[in-house]
């Protein structure tokens, strides 16, 4: 598919109550039904950004993401966020691990995961998730797509698009607006850098924290224009409709790409292009 319309959903999250906030994106992925092929959630759009991982944490088989793959295939839309998961085994196990994951779940029911890299050590992530250590590669209706998480942005070098592997950059965060020049910031460098389409959506809101979030969910262009943006601090949709022939031609046009430094990361034992 040359053409792919992808939707960023800014909405406030209730604090740690999964009933309510999934009944909200029910009623906003009823308004999108048709009019769009992905849509993109906050970070923990379920919860919030909690640290009450024994409490809300779930399996990839739990009633969370089993929810959203049964919307996904009703809506016909890929959705994407992610939420506090555990492995299966969990409840039994004398050491648990949790982890902020990310989800990319399809319409014909592929489900693709990303559990965090980098944890905010500020909020206490460290001390209460276990950080992942691989990135993916996502294909999606003939686009690339990669999927991070909020803290995630302020390292260039796990974005790092080397020889043009991907088209499409998501974060799903909740960026407090303390810092949110940042976040403007750094997803405008992310689309020119890796010459590629930048996704982000963050939440709106006060945390149970206090802590307030202003939004600046937005869509970027390989040069770095504004294709869709929702207001500041409202609740909103807004999609827009991305060019893959676009992206290309532009890369055979400017192909800065190939003048990129190679290097490998190491983290936990394992090496990562």
């Amino acid at each position: 598919m040359n053409h792919l319309r992808v939707s960023i959903l800014q909405t406030d999250i209730a604090w740690e109550n999964k009933q309510d906030n999934l009944r909200h994106l029910r009623e906003k992925l009823e308004t999108l039904r048709g009019e769009t092929e992905i849509v993109v959630l906050p970070e923990t759009f379920s919860t919030g950004f909690s640290m009450n991982t024994g409490h809300l944490a779930e399996p990839v088989s739990g009633y969370t993401v089993t929810t959203l793959r049964k919307w996904a295939a009703e809506y016909q839309v890929a959705i994407a966020g992610s939420y506090i998961a555990c492995d299966e085994n969990t409840v039994t196990s004398h050491l648990p691990h949790y982890y902020n994951r990310a989800f990319f779940l399809t319409p014909e029911g592929d489900a693709h995961f990303y559990d965090k890299r980098h944890l905010f050590r500020m909020g206490n992530e460290t001390e209460h998730f276990t950080a992942g250590s691989r990135r993916f590669i996502i294909s999606y209706k003939g686009w690339n797509i990669l999927l991070l998480v909020c803290y995630d942005l302020r390292f260039p070098v796990w974005s790092r698009n080397a020889n043009n592997e991907y088209d499409l950059l998501v974060y799903v965060a909740n960026w407090p607006m303390s810092r949110r020049k940042v976040w403007d910031i750094l997803l405008q460098a992310r689309a020119l850098e890796n010459i590629s389409y930048v996704c982000g959506v963050n939440r709106i809101g006060t945390d149970n924290h206090l802590f307030p979030h202003s939004g600046g969910s937005v869509i970027y262009s390989p040069k770095g224009e504004l294709l869709a943006c929702v207001p500041d601090n409202e609740e909103g949709i807004a999609t827009a409709r991305l060019d893959l022939s676009s992206l290309q031609e532009f890369r055979k046009k400017f192909p800065a790409w190939k003048d990129a430094d190679s290097f490998k990361i190491f983290c936990y034992g394992t090496n990562e292009n």
